[in-house]
C-alpha cells in the first residue's frame, strides 16, 4: 500500500511538471520574437559617484613634480603581522563620506556625490589647470560591485570594471539562468536616496530593454526566484524527506520494541 503511495505521489509529480513546462517561457523577449529588426533608444546612462563609494584618482602631466602635489602618497598594503614581507606600494583611494565628500590634496574638500566619474574627471581638469599645465586626470569607480542570486548558474557578487553595466550583463556573469529561474519576475533591489528600493523585472518583455532600471548601479541585488516546477520539486523532496525519517524512527522504535519483547519472552 505504502509502495502504491509513492507510485502515485511520483506520478503527481510528474504529471504537475508536465503541466508547468508547456507554460514556463525559457528564451528572453518573446514579445518581440517574431519581430525582424527595430530598435530602442538606448539612453545615455552613466552611474552616479555615491556615499561610502571608492574611487581611484590620479594626476600627471608633463612636469610630473607641477603635478606630483595633486596625488596621494603611496602606501604600503603589508599589514602589521607582515611587515618584513615585501610588497609593492600602491597608490591610495578616496572613499566618499557620508555627506558625499572627499579631502583632495591642494583643492581641499569637494563634494562628489551625484557626479558621474566623467563630470568630476572634467571639474578636477579645470581646477587643477590653474596651477598645471595641461594636467590628465584619471577617475575611477572601483568598488563597483552587484549581487546575482537565486536560479542562476553561478550566484556571485561581481566585481564591474566599466561604467555601463546591464542587469543582462550580470545575467550572462552569473552563467545565465538556470531552466527552472522564473524569467517574469526578477527581484531588484537598490539602495537609492537612503531608501531601500525594489523593482520586478520581466525578461519576457522588451519593456525592459528602455527601463530605467536596465543599467545597474553600485551594490545592485538581483534576485531571481525559482519557478512553479521548482517550488513543486522542492515541496516534493522535503515531504519524502520528512517521510523517510518518520519510516526510520518507526522501524527504529518497532527494533526496540520487538528487542525487548524477545528479551522479556526468552527469561
Amino acid at each position: 500500500m505504502r509502495l502504491k503511495h509513492m507510485l502515485m505521489g511520483c506520478v503527481g509529480v510528474f504529471m504537475l511538471a508536465s503541466c508547468n513546462t508547456s507554460k514556463t517561457v525559457l528564451p528572453y523577449f518573446t514579445d518581440i520574437r517574431t519581430v525582424a529588426e527595430g530598435s530602442m533608444d538606448a539612453g545615455d546612462y552613466m552611474p552616479t559617484i555615491q556615499p561610502d563609494d571608492e574611487l581611484f584618482i590620479t594626476v600627471t602631466s608633463r612636469e610630473p613634480m607641477a603635478s606630483a602635489h595633486y596625488n596621494l602618497p603611496l602606501s604600503n598594503p603589508a599589514t602589521s603581522d607582515a611587515l618584513e614581507v615585501t610588497t609593492q606600494p600602491k597608490q591610495q583611494t578616496y572613499i566618499v563620506d557620508t555627506k558625499g565628500d572627499i579631502n583632495f590634496p591642494v583643492l581641499g574638500k569637494l563634494h562628489v556625490a551625484g557626479l558621474t566619474t566623467e563630470q568630476l574627471q572634467e571639474q578636477l581638469t579645470r581646477d587643477i589647470s590653474a596651477d598645471v599645465k595641461d594636467p590628465v586626470v584619471r577617475v575611477e569607480l572601483i568598488n563597483f560591485t552587484v549581487v546575482v542570486a537565486g536560479e542562476v548558474v553561478s550566484p556571485s557578487t561581481i566585481q564591474v570594471n566599466r561604467n555601463r553595466f546591464s542587469i543582462l550583463d550580470a545575467l550572462s556573469a552569473a552563467g545565465d539562468l538556470t531552466p527552472y529561474g522564473e524569467r517574469s519576475n526578477i527581484l531588484l533591489i537598490r539602495e537609492e536616496d537612503g531608501e531601500r528600493k525594489f523593482v520586478h523585472l520581466n525578461l519576457n518583455s522588451s519593456d525592459l530593454l528602455s527601463s530605467p532600471y536596465f543599467y545597474l548601479q553600485q551594490n545592485d541585488y538581483v534576485y531571481v526566484e525559482p519557478n512553479k516546477i521548482r517550488q513543486a520539486n522542492s515541496r516534493y523532496n522535503q515531504d519524502n524527506s520528512y517521510k523517510l525519517s518518520m519510516t526510520s524512527t518507526i522501524v527504529s522504535a518497532a527494533s526496540v520494541i520487538a528487542s525487548l519483547i524477545i528479551a522479556l519472552t526468552v527469561k
